[in-house]
Parts: C-alpha cells; structure tokens; sequence
C-alpha cells in the first residue's frame, strides 16, 4: 500500500476510484465502504484510493471539542491495508482546506488533484466549509462531471447506526465487547511502560504500568485484552482504576501479561481491549484478592482465546 502526505506522487492516486473521511475506529462501517471501494477499483483495474485527514478538522475548528482518537494513524492505516487499500493520502489539514465551499472541495480536490473515476461514501458524509456538503450534493457535483458516486448504506448493530460516535459512547460506558462489535476489531490503546509500585510483583502478578495513553479509555474496572511482543500474542488482565485493597487511589492502566516472562519498561506497549471481566473492589487480604485475581485470569484467558 502506498502511503504520501498531501499530493506528493499523483502516479499512485490519480484516476481511481476514491473514498474521503476521517475514518476514526475504522469502524464496520467504514469497512463495508472499504469493501465497495475496492470493488470498484479492481472491476475498473484502478487503485483503491482513501483520502484521510491530519490532524482531524475539528482539531482546527474547535480544538476544545475534539474527542479523542479511536485509532492513532498507524493503526488506522494497518487496517486500511487489511481491507485491500491500494493507496492513501494522508492531507496535512490547514484552514484554506476548511475554508472551500462543497463545490470548491469537489473541483478543486475530487477533480483537480484525485481525478477520482469514482467515489463512495457513506450517507452521513458532509464536506465543504461549515459541512454544507451532504451525499446530495455529491451525487448532483458528480452527475454534472460524469463521475460515479457510491453511497453504500450505514451498518446497524442491534439496532443503531454505527458511528465514530456511537463507539464512542459504548467506550464510555465501560461496554468494550458491544464496542468491540461495531469495530470489528479489539479497541487499541497505547502507552508507555513506566515504574508503578511494583506491588503485582510482590504477589505474584507483575504488572506493565501504561501511562501517557492519549487514548478514550473506559470506566474503572478489570479487562480483558490481548497484546504481541515479538510476534507472540500474550491474554492481558488489566486494572484500570485505584487499587483499594492497598490504599491506593491514584488511577492507573496496569496490564498483566499471561505467560509473559521479561522487562517492558520504558517500551511503548499496544494493548487491544477485547471486554469488560468486573468492577474493581476493595478485598480484605492480599488473599482474598489472589484468589479473584485467579479467577480473572481464567476468564481473561478464555476472552482472549475465542475473540
């Protein structure tokens, strides 16, 4: 897959079949997009082209409200490439792009820089300044320059439309396996492995404590995850929270590795959050909290095998 910053080689891009988006999650919805698009492309014989943005519009727009990423970029663009994209362009997004009316958007970049044979959306697509665009607009821009445009429906899972949003709010809610649904894939989060109190150690639960996670994370709570070292998958338990039974209040991200014997600290870890296991509870004794944690492991152990 080729990937450029802004319009860079038009060799690899021009003359394809084209989807534009934000594509946050990479969610089932944007897959069935990904899926019509190189569709397209291949009974065209032209590349599969996604069109990205970074940082995210609302970034520059109204930076207070910008949600947090449900995908860091090269994530993002891993599974762009899973799905059979040919080509991505990442554009460097500055005002005078937010600035353009939907029909300047469409001139200016659909014909004048992607010369797309082709474009799919989705039906809740907007584009141009202040999103006066919609698929209407669209698809009356591309019928005047003879262009195809592909509006694939939305995804519904148990009865709503997924949505950056919609994952967004199940995250938040503490509801990893139903947002793990409408992604498709486990919720990645990503941090770096710093020094904790190194209490998991001294009962026999050595834990990776992530910090600097710019990520949404969920509710405090026990997890279920799964991440790889060196190619091997390992289940991962985190406790996301304070730890009661000892005293501690601050909220921590600390993830234990099962089977995994070595040092990460000072490493960037992903971890991929599969479902929610408890809530975090006070225990009376180092005991009584072994015992659970070994009951934890078990169901963490069966989560990451079958997901």
């Amino acid at each position: 897959m080729h990937i450029q910053r802004g319009f860079q080689q038009p060799d690899q891009y021009r003359g394809g079949w084209v989807t534009i988006g934000n594509f946050d999650g990479v969610h089932r919805g944007h897959q069935s997009m990904l899926a019509k698009l190189v569709q397209q492309a291949h009974a065209a014989r032209t590349p599969a082209v996604v069109m990205t943005f970074d940082p995210h519009p609302i970034a520059l727009l109204r930076p207070q409200q910008t949600p947090p990423a449900l995908s860091l970029l090269d994530h993002k663009l891993k599974l762009f490439e899973q799905h059979g994209i040919d080509a991505v362009v990442i554009y460097p997004t500055d005002h005078a792009l937010l600035q353009l009316t939907p029909d300047e958007f469409f001139q200016k970049i659909v014909l004048g820089e992607l010369n797309a044979v082709g474009l799919v959306e989705g039906p809740n697509f907007f584009f141009g300044h202040r999103r006066a665009g919609n698929v209407g607009t669209l698809k009356s821009l591309c019928d005047a320059a003879d262009r195809i445009l592909e509006v694939v429906p939305a995804v519904i899972v148990n009865g709503r439309m997924i949505s950056s949003s919609e994952v967004r709010s199940r995250i938040a809610a503490g509801q990893i396996a139903e947002a793990v649904e409408m992604l498709g894939h486990p919720y990645r989060v990503r941090g770096f492995v710093g020094s904790g109190a190194a209490r998991g150690r001294t009962i026999g639960f050595p834990t990776a404590n992530l910090e600097k996670i710019t990520a949404l994370l969920p509710p405090d709570g026990v997890y279920a995850g799964r991440c790889s070292i060196n190619g091997t998958a390992y289940p991962v338990a985190i406790n996301l929270g304070p730890n009661p039974t000892f005293g501690e209040a601050a909220r921590k991200f600390e993830a234990h590795l099962l089977g995994f014997t070595g040092d990460l600290y000072g490493q960037t870890l992903d971890v991929d959050l599969l479902a929610r296991v408890r809530d975090v509870v006070r225990f009376e004794s180092s005991d009584a909290l072994k015992q659970q944690l070994n009951q934890d492991l078990e169901t963490v152990r069966t989560l990451a095998n079958e997901a």
